[in-house]
């Protein structure tokens, strides 16, 4: 007799591999998500409008690539799994594609733009292999809703945790390994060099985070989810996979209040060096707001099971999500009052980022929701929808962003006036604000309650889907 799904239990071992995979990932995607806006400005010198459209163009092809990706690891078949390989095998090319992303050629004009734009893809490419074969790696590494949520938890600390080291760690190595003022004094502004020489550093630690997840975080309820469903598979292409996937209407919830939040913080991160540097005043805070932004959330994720389990996933998101926009809101209001006001709500803010730890449990809700609906399960493109909703909105609000900057009259390495440092604290703050209670909204129709999934995993352990279920959702 197989053991009861509600006790399903995830060991410490694969806590900590599957947190790894957490790690190699902002390991990759933190120098692009928090300084290569600045990199591109400020060290390359494109100007507004070419960083706009390599951005707009290279995150909306990203956004596409990840249901394609989603769809080969569904399709795929193999001695180690079904998303394992891609953690073996795509991490060295990630590393080479982030050190040519931050590298400076000797090219001018629109060759350079273009060479950015190559780089920056082939770099989101290598990313979403391995990022949406590790978020689909959740689902067939635990099949009852508590543990999953153990291990988005786990995931939530190793990204917590990481980002503490590189918000502490960045900025400083970034001066380090820069050339030395003429004095012989450490630089003042971040250069070429320190970039590039960074970028080398966390690539070459990288590899071998991304292989211990691989090598720790078995798929064990792989066979028992998909049995031999390899002729089904292989006839379902990418068209039809997302059509039959948009079908989840719970999902499309958390897609889209995915795509809202990550404006709010994925958005603002890419910009908010811009405010420490010229509104709060000095390039080497930024290590200082990171640090207790990223410290915070480190916080906030240990709060996870406790507040999950007494509001629910969807109560507790919504209440996070609430809690930080009341931090944007107050950053806004009282950014003229130096450093420490500006720490204490970079607290609230990273506090409540740990909301984003709650997202990929209710994905794990909503497949098992969609495989009672529909009577199809797809880990990875349903995986891929909501990394596509992620990048989406990283489009977005990368492009806006940038734009937005121009139209407040921001000047690279320039003191910049008044009325510039207000739009600045306008564009990172208030409208995150805005935009964050708008993400709310598409929460307060989510149906799946712990009661609710687990009646769903009962009926699918039993060979019922909607069609001869007594159940109603």
């Amino acid at each position: 007799m197989e053991k009861s799904m509600t006790t399903e239990k995830v060991g410490l071992k694969k806590l900590i591999s599957y947190s790894l995979g957490e790690v190699g990932c902002q390991m990759s995607w933190y120098m692009i998500n928090t300084y290569l806006t600045v990199f591109y400005t400020d060290i390359v010198g494109l100007t507004s409008t070419a960083i706009s459209f390599i951005m707009l163009v290279a995150r909306i092809w990203d956004a596409i690539n990840d249901p394609m990706m989603g769809n080969i690891c569904d399709r795929t078949h193999s001695r180690w799994g079904k998303f394992r390989p891609y953690l073996m095998f795509a991490p060295p090319f990630l590393a080479v594609f982030n050190i040519l992303t931050f590298t400076v050629f000797p090219v001018t004009g629109i060759s350079k733009v273009i060479l950015c734009l190559v780089t920056y893809v082939l770099t989101g490419m290598a990313y979403t292999a391995c990022s949406i074969s590790y978020q689909a790696l959740q689902n067939v590494s635990a099949i009852e809703t508590k543990a999953r949520m153990n291990l988005a938890t786990a995931r939530g600390i190793g990204g917590s945790v990481i980002g503490i080291v590189l918000s502490a760690v960045a900025a400083p190595a970034l001066l380090f390994f820069s050339n030395r003022q003429a004095d012989g004094s450490m630089a003042a502004v971040a250069d070429a060099k320190g970039y590039f020489i960074f970028t080398i550093i966390l690539s070459a630690v990288m590899l071998p985070v991304f292989w211990l997840c691989a090598a720790g975080c078995k798929e064990t309820h792989t066979e028992r989810l998909h049995g031999d469903r390899n002729a089904q598979q292989e006839k379902m292409g990418l068209v039809k996979s997302i059509a039959e996937v948009c079908k989840n209407d719970q999902l499309l919830r958390v897609v889209l209040a995915t795509v809202l939040g990550t404006i709010c913080v994925s958005g603002r991160m890419g910009l908010l060096t811009y405010y420490v540097i010229y509104v709060v005043g000095d390039f080497k805070h930024i290590a200082t707001v990171f640090t207790v932004m990223t410290f915070a959330q480190l916080v906030g994720t240990m709060t996870l099971p406790l507040g999950t389990k007494a509001l629910t996933k969807r109560g507790y998101l919504i209440a996070l999500q609430t809690l930080m926009n009341i931090g944007f809101l107050c950053m806004f209001l009282f950014a003229k009052g130096g450093i420490v006001p500006v720490l204490v709500f970079s607290a609230i803010c990273g506090l409540c980022n740990a909301s984003s730890s709650i997202c990929p449990g209710l994905v794990g809700d909503s497949l098992e929701y969609g495989a009672w609906k529909l009577g199809k399960r797809q880990e990875g493109v349903a995986a891929s929808l909501l990394s596509f909703g992620v990048k989406l909105s990283t489009a977005i609000s990368g492009a806006a962003g940038v734009l937005l900057l121009g139209a407040v009259g921001y000047v690279a390495n320039a003191e910049q006036t008044a009325a510039t440092k207000q739009g600045i604290n306008i564009i990172v703050n208030l409208v995150p604000f805005i935009i964050g209670v708008l993400s709310i909204l598409p929460m307060i129709g989510y149906k799946l309650n712990p009661e609710k999934v687990a009646a769903i995993r009962e009926d699918l352990d039993n060979g019922k889907t909607k069609e001869n279920s007594n159940l109603t959702i």
